[in-house]
This record gives structure tokens, sequence and C-alpha cells, in this order.
């Protein structure tokens, strides 16, 4: 067999027609071809999720202990210093289940943002290696954040139960929408700066500042009726109630926070505003998958 040079290899490579790997370019891949690839690699992303949850704490002795343990010490810290020292506790009643449901809601948010931003560029190696549809490596960190999520929900269910406030009420439905709501918006911000990114990689830092000021433009530690008070009603009063991560933590305090029925007031049409949230939520989320896939197509080089 006459073996060729390698002039001719590379002629007999240039000839040969190029084969598309995976779904084709960036501009050409819709969202129903992405979803298609995700579930084709489903197993996939149950390993990086696994890898996720692993590497966080790998070699430490109590292992997934500390997910509970930094909500615990956020608890603390909140009720005694602001509600204690700051007096808060006495304009709030029961208000470290208040603080606690608010703090639960929003971490889920800001975990999905904050490590989905910076997915793209943690996984380089594996990214510059194989095909994979990219959309799995945010993903992966929207599943590691709803594990922790259910941990720290475990604890104010046990912390409601201790206290004699289970929220055995027909609110609890409230539930069901906020948690849709936190998860779409933290899916799509995280799928949309993950690839932002990758070309400038200020935005992770950036991020990191704009999540502290979403966590004080919530009613976390102080309630929806404070801002009332100061705002008024109007316009102003509005943008601060519309914002999906305000929405949410109302939800999750009407449907886990029963000292405050009655007590301290929430938009009337709390449930109309979610829908409408989660709606928007899923444009917003379509655009995002759109504006990924037309930037991944140079992922591996700006790697």
């Amino acid at each position: 067999m006459k073996l060729m040079s390698a002039q001719e290899r590379f002629a007999s490579l240039a000839r040969q027609d190029l084969v598309i790997v995976g779904s084709g370019s960036g501009k050409s891949r819709g969202v129903m071809t992405s979803l298609r690839e995700i579930f084709s690699n489903r197993e996939m992303l149950s390993l990086l999720i696994r890898r996720d949850l692993k590497s966080r704490y790998k070699d430490s002795a109590l292992g997934f202990v500390w997910t509970l343990v930094r909500p615990l010490t956020q608890l603390f810290i909140y009720y005694f210093v602001i509600g204690q020292f700051l007096s808060a506790a006495r304009a709030i009643p029961d208000f470290a289940i208040y603080v606690f449901t608010g703090l639960t809601a929003y971490g889920l948010f800001s975990e999905i943002v904050s490590n989905g931003t910076s997915s793209i560029v943690g996984n380089a190696g594996l990214i510059k290696k194989i095909y994979l549809p990219r959309e799995i490596f945010p993903l992966a960190c929207v599943g590691s954040a709803i594990f922790n999520f259910l941990n720290q929900f475990l604890i104010l269910i046990v912390a409601t139960i201790a206290l004699g406030v289970f929220p055995a009420t027909a609110d609890v439905v409230y539930l069901v929408p906020a948690l849709l709501v936190l998860l779409v918006f933290g899916t799509a911000f995280g799928v949309l700066l993950s690839a932002v990114n990758v070309y400038l990689r200020d935005v992770q830092y950036l991020v990191e500042v704009l999540l502290l000021l979403a966590l004080w433009a919530s009613p976390v530690v102080y309630s929806w009726e404070m801002v009332k008070g100061h705002l008024g009603q109007g316009l102003a009063l509005e943008i601060y109630t519309n914002n999906p991560i305000t929405l949410s933590v109302l939800g999750f305090q009407r449907a886990l926070w029963t000292g405050g029925h009655g007590v301290v007031e929430a938009p009337a049409d709390l449930m109309l505003r979610l829908a409408i949230a989660l709606v928007v939520g899923l444009v917003f989320l379509v655009a995002s998958q759109r504006v990924f896939a037309r930037l991944q197509g140079n992922f591996a080089q700006a790697l």
C-alpha cells in the first residue's frame, strides 16, 4: 500500500467537505434546537452539577453541612444586629422568619446569577477541548443553586415549626409563581452574562456589586410598607415593586411568613404582578438564549 506524503494528505483533507459538529453556527441555532441538544446531553448536565457541588466542599470535614452554616450565620447577624440592636424587630412581627424568608428567596437568585456569570470562563478547559451545548454550563449553576436553596428552605420550614408559626394557610400558593420568577429571571441573567463575561471580564465583578445593591433594594430586612411610606403612591413605588426580586420576596413572605398577615401591607394584586413578571421573564430568557447563541461561536478563541 502506497503511503501518502504530508503534502498529499493535506491536499486530500482540503478536498473533504466540511462537516458541522453539533447544531451549526450560533446564528442558526434556534431555541428548540438548543433545548434538544441540552436534553440529549442531560447526563453531562447532571455530572456537571454533581461536580460543582462536590468541588465546592472537596477535602472538607463537614462537607455539605457548610451549606447550612452560611444561611444560619446570616440569620444570626441580621436578627441580632438589625433586628435587636437597631430595633427593626419591633416593627415587623416574627422578624427572624421574615428575614430568613427574604434571604432564602434572594439567595437563590444571587447564586444563579453570580455563578452563572463566571461559568463559561471557569470551564474554559472543557470548552476548548470538546463540543457541548454551551448553555449546559450556566444551567449546571442553576442546578447546584437549587440544591443549596432546598437546604436553606428546609431550615426555614423547621424554624417555622419550632417557633409555632408554620404557614398552614392558602397563601402558600404564592410560593409557586414566586419561585418560578426567581428561576426564570436568574437563568436568563446567568445565560446572558456568562456569554458577555467571556469578552468583558469586568462583568463578573460588576455583577457582584449589582447583586449587593439588589439585596438592599428588596424588602428583605425592611417591609414593603416602609418603602411605600417613603415613596408614596406613584411611579417610583411601581418601579420598586415590579422589580422581579422584590415581587418574588413578597411572594415568599406572603406564603411562608404568617406573622405579618393583616399587620404589614403588600400589593393587593401580588399574584397578578407575579404572573406578568413570569411572562416577561420567559420572553427575556428566550432573548438571552438568542444573544448567547450569537456570541458563543468565538468562545474558544476568546478564552
